[in-house]
């Protein structure tokens, strides 16, 4: 077996390329550092992919994930491998997305969330499917609007 880093190999009897991680649906969390505020925690998914269900070809979509914790965060690694399960699943947009939300709400019980589903053109016809979840008796406070910035790389230079 060659290797060509601590997280791929290469068998000789296979050009294929092994993974050190595979796709899997359990998600972890961690305690919220700050349970005593809201804040929201913003995720962009650019890569989500599952499969039509009627045709058995990708489905491609950009995820947004926001959402206030209460006492647990989403931990990303499991995230992004929950994520990947999907890959090979066929599914139906409104349902996936709803799946996935409500895979997000057991598992941490967040005060707010939304998930937000751009599925690429299909077909001719772009599919944007947005699923929310609100705590029982969580009410959010009014927002305060500031003074905006101009959109910033994230680096310097």
């Amino acid at each position: 077996m060659r290797i060509l880093n601590e997280k791929c190999a290469i068998r000789p009897e296979s050009p294929e390329v092994t993974m050190s991680t595979q796709p899997d649906k359990h998600l972890e969390t961690f305690d919220n550092p700050v349970k005593t505020r809201d804040y929201r925690i913003h995720m962009e998914i650019p890569e989500f992919t599952c499969l039509c269900p009627k045709t058995g070809q990708p489905d491609f979509a950009r995820l947004t994930l926001d959402y206030i914790p209460d006492k647990k965060c989403i931990e990303l690694k499991s995230l992004k491998l929950y994520i990947w399960s999907y890959r090979e699943q066929g599914a139906f947009h409104e349902a996936v997305t709803n799946q996935i939300l409500d895979d997000l709400v057991t598992t941490m019980k967040p005060r707010f969330i939304r998930l937000t589903a751009n599925f690429y053109v299909r077909g001719g016809i772009f599919t944007n499917v947005v699923a929310e979840h609100r705590k029982k008796g969580w009410q959010p406070l009014p927002p305060i609007f500031l003074e905006g910035f101009d959109p910033q790389m994230n680096f310097r230079g």
